[in-house]
């Protein structure tokens, strides 16, 4: 079944699914221009939705602690203009009729005033599908996704993304890998849907160049099938390849490291950005990712001269002391940090249609941990659209090299270069608070 497809099916059977979801359903404030919803003279509430149990919500489900951490020291330091930021977090298991029930429910009951972080491409496509946010003027702000298809402004006039493309990564990989291990058999890994069939597009003759001796795609959430990845390794190992390309999910990631480790599968690893951060997730794993490569557009998290990396994780010491400071962290705290500016921009008497304009104006310049630069303005809901390559050390942290020196790649989602980035990101504000 083609992307399109599956798709169409997707959307057809979530909405069945979650029922009367139809503007007549909608309580009259909702449609009305002139009331805003979830901002009062001393609240800003917002609304997010992405899998916090269940095989797809590791690492990710780490990412509303962090967010939550940096708004709560926003609002011990005088929140937005005055108000306090809160954070309304439902679990959608990486489902998309959930994912449209979380978000009808976070407008129409929690009355949100905008989504932020909401995870994943076919969980997005159907909600914007489904509960219509572009006709309605509410604002998803950062969605999780680096599907290419999120930057039609005509589509999605109200959805922002924060990832580069899958598109622009897997150029850069077929860049890296072609510089690296020219003539060596490579293999990949690919989740089968939107996700993985930007990656496809980005290895393509058109863009990456890439060949692959053997590929593999796997549903969604088939990851956590007992034996699955066990069949991965088997025909990988068989095809002899010797550089590996996984381009999914943390847990697949995962799982399919631990199954080579056990039948001594032993290719280079080089793992997608989605998917790499899997010694957080489970430490057993290091020792068999020590010298993969992934690639990020944050810093380090271990970079000890980094003054986001910093900030992030003194706050993050007070407000989330809980949870380890990991890339995770990193993100989600990178994340609400943008939110708190994009919502001081839209000023004083905040409204959803002053959010999103600010957005186009000034999101570009808004200071973030970023390497690459961010793309917004009225014609692009672009964000990040670059990656720095490392490797991952003993200890299970991804790091440039020895002396935190980053080289930082830009592309587009096109057939434009790959190119080295002279980007110089803005300094982080006083205190970590934007002004």
């Amino acid at each position: 079944m083609s992307s399109k497809a599956r798709r169409t099916l997707l959307i057809v059977q979530a909405v069945i699914a979650v029922g009367a979801l139809s503007l007549s359903a909608l309580p009259a404030q909702a449609l009305s221009p002139r009331q805003e919803v979830g901002v009062t003279s001393s609240a800003i509430k917002l609304g997010i939705t992405l899998p916090m149990k269940g095989s797809a919500s590791f690492g990710y489900n780490q990412l509303p602690d962090a967010m939550k951490a940096y708004f709560s020291y926003v609002n011990a330091n005088g929140g937005v203009n005055g108000r306090k930021v809160t954070l309304v977090v439902k679990d959608d298991g990486y489902l998309p009729k959930q994912a449209i029930q979380n978000t009808q429910d976070l407008i129409g009951k929690d009355k949100v005033f905008a989504m932020v972080g909401a995870l994943g491409t076919a969980n997005n496509q159907a909600v914007a599908d489904a509960v219509n946010l572009g006709r309605r003027g509410i604002p998803s702000l950062f969605i999780n996704t680096g599907f290419s298809g999120f930057n039609n402004r005509s589509a999605y006039p109200t959805s922002s993304t924060l990832l580069p493309s899958y598109i622009m990564e897997a150029k850069m990989i077929s860049k890296y890998v072609k510089e690296t291990y020219a003539d060596k058999k490579i293999c990949l890994l690919y989740q089968d849907d939107d996700f993985g069939d930007d990656a496809l597009v980005g290895f393509d003759k058109d863009h990456g160049n890439l060949t692959f001796t053997s590929k593999i795609a796997y549903p969604s959430l088939s990851q956590g099938v007992a034996g699955v990845p066990d069949s991965w390794v088997t025909k990988f190992k068989a095809a002899g390849c010797e550089v590996q390309i996984v381009f999914g999910v943390s847990t697949a990631t995962l799982y399919f490291v631990m199954g080579a480790a056990k039948a001594q599968y032993g290719p280079k690893w080089i793992l997608g950005s989605v998917g790499a951060d899997v010694a957080s997730i489970n430490p057993a794993t290091i020792p068999y990712i020590i010298g993969a490569t992934s690639m990020s557009f944050l810093p380090s998290v271990v970079d000890p001269k980094d003054e986001y990396v910093a900030k992030f994780k003194e706050i993050h010491a007070t407000y989330n002391s809980k949870a380890k400071f990991n890339s995770w962290a990193l993100i989600g705290m990178n994340a609400a940090f943008l939110t708190v500016q994009a919502l001081k921009a839209g000023g004083k008497k905040l409204t959803r249609a002053s959010l999103l304009a600010a957005l186009d104006s000034d999101g570009a310049k808004f200071a973030n941990a970023g390497l690459v630069p961010l793309n917004y303005s009225k014609t692009s809901n672009v964000g990040y659209n670059g990656y720095w390559f490392g490797k991952f050390n003993s200890a299970g942290d991804l790091v440039p090299n020895d002396t935190f020196t980053y080289t930082v790649y830009t592309t587009d989602s096109g057939t434009g270069a790959v190119e080295k980035s002279s980007y110089s990101r803005p300094s982080m504000p006083a205190k970590g608070l934007p002004n």
